[in-house]
């Protein structure tokens, strides 16, 4: 945010936080909630990158096209196991996945 926006809402009464202080949460729920999107977004990128469709990838992994796109979206219900079992489908090897989870 710009600073001078967040000087004008302060001015305001509006308090300016990080949505981890929004939400209360810990740091470990936070550095969960970051991984969890960093493997989503991963997945996404990589399948685009071998030009694999979500339907493909849902065959490949025993699941529905409904899920992939709920995985790539970083939907809480989807595991973390299996985002990182759809990562492996797609030939991701163990140092790609560590880069994907390393990523700021």
């Amino acid at each position: 945010m710009r600073e001078g926006k967040r000087k004008k809402l302060e001015a305001k009464g509006w308090k300016i936080g990080t949505p981890q202080e929004f939400l209360g949460m810990t740091d470990e729920e936070e550095a969960f909630v970051n991984l969890r999107l960093k493997l989503a977004e991963g997945l996404k990128t990589r399948r685009h990158t071998r030009g694999v469709t979500q339907a493909a990838l849902a065959r490949a992994i025993k699941s529905s096209q409904s899920r992939v796109a709920k995985m790539e979206a970083g939907d809480p219900t989807v595991s973390l196991d299996l985002l990182v079992k759809s990562l492996l489908a797609l030939g991701t090897s163990n140092r790609e996945l560590a880069t994907i989870i390393a990523r700021s």
